[in-house]
């Protein structure tokens, strides 16, 4: 059982750290990375299932999350 739940954690980490590092962009206005989520239901599925390490992350490298574009 702790195998399970170490494997199921290891892929929630794994699968964030993956998207953010083909998602994050810099935001010309603020010169500031951010995370964006696509827009629609699974980008708010995304962004809300990874807030947790979007807060740790966030702490970490000042890197924000953001729902769609900015335009």
């Amino acid at each position: 059982m702790r195998s399970f739940l170490l494997i199921l954690v290891l892929l929630y980490a794994g699968g964030d750290l993956a998207f953010r590092q083909t998602h994050t962009k810099v935001w010309e206005k603020d010169k500031a990375s951010y995370v964006i989520f696509p827009e629609g239901n699974m980008g708010k599925a995304l962004y809300y299932a990874w807030r947790p390490m979007s807060y740790l992350d966030g702490q970490l490298t000042a890197t924000g999350a953001h729902i769609g574009s900015h335009n």
